[in-house]
């Protein structure tokens, strides 16, 4: 999988193989069905011991697996008709920088944002682990403070560099995020990242870490920020949510929320990422729901601030000849906006009138 670029590698029993590359799932050629044993005896020699009690307890698991030399992955393990079944994904052993993975220059100074808080968001899959481990090498490199991180499973290994950094997995060393939440307030952090926000007791720490003067990173399974902005306010009851968001127009400093797209090569994909800055409008409108729909626009008109939404992302990496024209339609949240952009720009030819 490594060699051939993939990101993801499928093993289910009375089925080969499977690899997803360039976002496509396929067999893996000459390779034989899997029988049972072939997933359990797998899943048994790498799954580490207390995860492997979880396991065995009927519950899915995440977990952690490297091979020295060779590349490091994300493994789920679960069970499917009485049988278990994998799926690994490759994950980068090192950061990389914000250039290198084709993110807009304004996602480096939200990392080097001194308190409130930054969402990374997009479906599974969309490489919001890598954009959070570039924040954190940035900030490592850039300042000296104190960093800890909180994730399940830990997958990109960071070393200390201007700053101090620990590194924290959900099962080993904390029971779940919202207890180690709790204990990072009582380690001396400048910054904490969560791995993701599940629950309202994580969300409410999140929150109260920001607002308490630290900065908070952590990711979310939205599409946009406006999904995003609901997503944080939907986790408490009714009676609180105003409070949340008053809350969350006072700490949010910004939302990246990306989606790949196959690279105009064919053989890579590259993030589309639509930007969010939080200034004084973006916050009447998480303040005030009635005004919600209208943060698009907002971030449409906010290009002095860093903002884009993912149409005028696309557009950019057309003209960068990094994408395709028929990637980008399939890809855009408005395709005949984004057909209009286009064509304003020179990039898409306007349809001529038929003769009569």
């Amino acid at each position: 999988m490594v060699e051939a670029g993939g990101s993801d590698l499928h093993l289910k029993v009375g089925s080969p193989p499977r690899m997803r590359c360039n976002g496509v799932l396929q067999p893996i050629e000459r390779q034989d069905m899997l029988k049972p044993a072939d997933t359990s005896e797998m899943c048994a020699s790498i799954t580490p011991p207390h995860v492997l009690d979880r396991f065995e307890n009927g519950g899915d698991v995440d977990f952690a697996y490297g091979i020295a030399g060779f590349g490091r992955f994300r493994v789920n393990a679960f069970r499917q008709r009485g049988s278990v079944a994998m799926v690994f994904r490759a994950v980068r052993t090192n950061s990389a920088g914000f250039a290198e993975l084709g993110l807009p220059e304004v996602v480096g100074r939200l990392a080097l944002e001194h308190r409130g808080l930054v969402l990374v968001t997009g479906p599974t899959g969309s490489g919001k682990t890598t954009t959070l481990a570039a924040m954190i090498d940035h900030i490592n490199e850039s300042r000296p403070c104190n960093i800890i991180t909180i994730e399940d499973p830990i997958e990109v290994l960071h070393s200390d560099k201007l700053a101090a950094l620990s590194q924290r997995e959900v099962g080993i060393d904390v029971p779940d995020f919202a207890t180690a939440m709790r204990g990072a307030m009582r380690q001396d952090p400048d910054v904490i990242l969560v791995g993701e926000m599940r629950d309202e007791e994580t969300v409410s720490a999140a929150l109260a870490a920001a607002e308490t003067g630290h900065l908070v990173l952590s990711t979310l399974h939205t599409i946009d920020a406006m999904e995003t902005v609901t997503r944080i306010v939907d986790f408490f009851p009714p009676y609180q949510q105003h409070q949340v968001r008053t809350s969350l127009a006072g700490v949010l400093r910004g939302t990246i929320c990306q989606r790949l797209v196959s690279g105009s090569d064919g053989t890579s994909r590259v993030p589309a990422v639509e930007v969010m800055i939080a200034n004084g409008r973006i916050q009447q409108c998480i303040v005030d729901p009635d005004k919600g729909g209208e943060i698009h626009e907002i971030i449409a008109d906010g290009e002095y601030y860093g903002m884009q939404t993912f149409d005028q992302s696309l557009v950019q990496l057309i003209a960068n000849e990094s994408i395709d024209v028929r990637s980008a339609m399939s890809a855009a949240t408005k395709p005949q906006d984004l057909k209009i952009m286009l064509q304003q720009r020179g990039l898409l030819a306007t349809a001529r009138p038929r003769a009569v």
